[in-house]
C-alpha cells in the first residue's frame, strides 16, 4: 500500500516513522522545512500563484525559504486575488500579472527553486477534483464557493486521486498561518493566526476521511476538529 506524507509548514510537526510512508508531497514553502528536517525531497509540491506577487511581504519570506530547494512535479494553482473588488483589481493589474503562470515561473527559477516539471490549471479544475473525492457533496459544494482549500489541502487531494496513493498521511498543518521557515507578517496586519482557508480545509478534509478512510494524521488539533484519525508521530 503506497502512502504519501503531506506536509505542511507548521513549527514543530509531528512527524510519523520514517517507515509510514513511501513518498513525501509540499505545499508552497513547506519544503524547506522538509528540508530541515532530512525528508526526502517532495515528489510534488502545490504552490500558490500569489508567491509570484512583489507586494506580499510572505510571498518574500516564501520565496527566500524556496532557494535551493526542488521538487520533481510542479502545480501551480491560481488565486482569484481581488475577486471581489474590481477597482482594487485595476489598481492591482501588475501584481495579477506578476502571479501568471510565466512572471511566476520566472520568479521561482530566479530565486533558486528547481522543478522538472509545471503543472498549470484553472482553478475551477482543482475545486473540482476537490469536490469529486468529497463524493460531490452538497455541503462542500457551499464552502468551496465561499472560500477555496489551501495549497496543503489541494496536495492531499491530488495525491489521493491522481498520484497513485493508497492513504495520504498530514503532518504539520494546523489551520493556522504560521510558518516553521519564517515569521508571518500577515498575522500582525490581520491580527490572528487563523487561516482563512481554516473553515473549508476542516470540511473537505472531514467530509473526506469519512467518505473513504483514507487520511491519517499525526498532529492532534487535525484529529479533533476533523475526526482523521490520529497516528503516532
Amino acid at each position: 500500500m503506497a502512502v504519501l506524507l503531506v506536509l505542511g509548514s507548521k513549527p514543530e510537526p509531528r512527524l510519523p516513522p520514517n517507515d509510514a510512508y513511501d513518498a513525501v508531497a509540499c505545499a508552497n514553502a513547506s519544503g524547506r522545512l522538509a528540508r530541515t528536517l532530512g525528508l526526502p525531497d517532495p515528489i510534488f509540491t502545490v504552490i500558490s500563484s500569489v508567491l509570484g506577487s512583489r507586494k506580499n511581504p510572505s510571498s518574500g519570506a516564501a520565496l527566500k525559504a524556496l532557494a535551493g530547494l526542488s521538487t520533481k512535479t510542479l502545480y501551480y494553482c491560481p488565486r482569484q486575488m481581488y475577486r471581489h473588488n474590481l477597482l482594487k483589481r485595476l489598481f492591482n493589474l501588475r501584481e495579477l500579472r506578476d502571479c501568471a503562470p510565466g512572471p511566476f515561473t520566472r520568479t521561482l527559477r530566479a530565486s533558486g527553486y528547481r522543478f522538472e516539471t509545471m503543472v498549470v490549471r484553472p482553478l475551477k479544475s482543482y475545486i473540482r477534483l476537490v469536490e469529486t473525492v468529497s463524493g460531490d457533496d452538497p455541503e462542500i459544494a457551499r464552502e468551496l464557493a465561499a472560500k477555496h482549500p489551501s495549497t496543503g489541502v489541494l496536495a492531499a487531494v491530488i495525491g489521493l486521486a491522481e498520484a497513485g496513493f493508497e492513504r495520504v498521511i498530514l503532518s504539520g498543518f494546523s489551520f493556522e498561518i504560521t510558518h516553521a521557515y519564517a515569521d508571518n507578517p500577515a498575522i500582525a496586519r490581520r491580527g490572528t493566526a487563523i487561516s482563512r482557508h481554516a473553515d473549508a480545509d476542516i470540511a473537505v478534509l472531514r467530509r473526506i476521511s469519512a467518505r473513504t478512510g483514507r487520511l491519517l494524521t499525526t498532529e492532534a488539533v487535525v484529529h479533533e476538529r476533523t475526526g482523521i484519525p490520529l497516528i503516532e508521530g
